[in-house]
């Protein structure tokens, strides 16, 4: 059992806050994305779905690596933001017209290269889901490198 300076201490470290802070940025992206759904009612397409998919469990997983830290829980949820985050990348791809819309699932429902919502003239939600997976993956890759090993 941690005493309350060696929790102080957990909570110093630099492994510790990339870790929250990655922790931050996938509740805030899962609690955006219902935002949008339920409160703005804009139907998510089937991309959005899977990009869901991947990241509410990380909301959830993330604090067990937290309390106390835990590079094992960084692992074991890293194949989640990589699999996700290339997901993001297609649907941004796809809105960006790169990539043909065939190719992506979604074949019935709300198209994937829709665009239903731009600010400043180029931030989609695809684009505002891929960034939040690059930034968690950069977090969580610095917080393994400073952790013990």
């Amino acid at each position: 059992m941690q005493t309350c300076d060696e929790n102080r201490q957990a909570s110093a470290d630099p492994a510790w806050i990339f870790a929250f802070s990655a922790w931050l940025i996938a509740s805030t992206s899962a609690l955006g994305s219902l935002f949008f759904g339920e409160v703005m009612k804009l139907p998510p397409c089937s991309l959005c779905w899977y990009q869901r998919i991947f990241m509410f469990p990380l909301m959830l997983i993330l604090p067990f690596a937290l309390f106390p830290f835990d590079r094992n829980v960084i692992r074991s949820v890293m194949p989640l933001v990589g699999f996700g985050g290339f997901l993001a990348a297609l649907h941004v791809l796809i809105v960006a017209g790169i990539v043909p819309e065939r190719v992506a699932p979604c074949r019935q429902g709300v198209p994937c290269s829709e665009t239903v919502i731009e600010w400043f003239g180029f931030v989609t939600i695809p684009m505002l889901s891929f960034v939040a997976f690059v930034a968690i993956s950069v977090l969580l890759i610095l917080a393994l490198q400073r952790s013990a090993k």
